[in-house]
């Protein structure tokens, strides 16, 4: 209830717009994906670096031209992951969106079961399926990023 007055009295927050969703989204996942990169970038050689600062390539050239193409997998990982969870959130969204052409996937599926005897779960759940395919699709498609960026960037011991 809090969250709906602050956005009345200050729009500027960004709440009831998808920008303010996306923002929380973002400053709720920035731990577990720079955790998982991390991991990634450490077992990234140091000498690949050194080796082009002798060549003459300047840090952002260094970054761009040699670790950028080394860290794609964990790259695909996270915004994957990052897509996934953000994908079925529905608390969230329910929270910060009250205007109902704004409503996610999730919170506009869940205006299907209603009240107590009047669901519609035939619709609600040709809506999940439907919902279901980009993920799936998306699965298929860079699914050998998934498995290389997991298993890849994981602590040798």
């Amino acid at each position: 209830l809090l969250l709906q007055e602050i956005g009345h009295y200050i729009p500027s927050f960004g709440l009831n717009q998808h920008g303010g969703l996306i923002l929380v989204y973002l400053g709720g996942a920035m731990g577990i994906n720079t955790w998982l990169m991390k991991g990634f970038f450490d077992s990234i050689p140091r000498e690949l670096d050194e080796s082009a600062m002798i060549d003459g390539a300047s840090h952002w050239r260094t970054f761009w031209k040699i670790i950028v193409p080394l860290v794609r997998p964990i790259l695909a990982v996270v915004g994957i992951l990052t897509f996934i969870g953000t994908y079925g959130d529905y608390l969230f969204a329910l929270l910060l969106i009250k205007d109902k052409d704004l409503y996610t996937l999730a919170v506009g599926l869940s205006i299907f079961i209603g009240d107590q005897y009047s669901q519609k779960w035939g619709v609600f759940a040709a809506g999940a399926l439907l919902g279901a395919i980009p993920i799936v699709v998306m699965y298929l498609l860079l699914q050998d990023f998934i498995v290389g960026g997991l298993t890849q960037g994981a602590v040798k011991g």
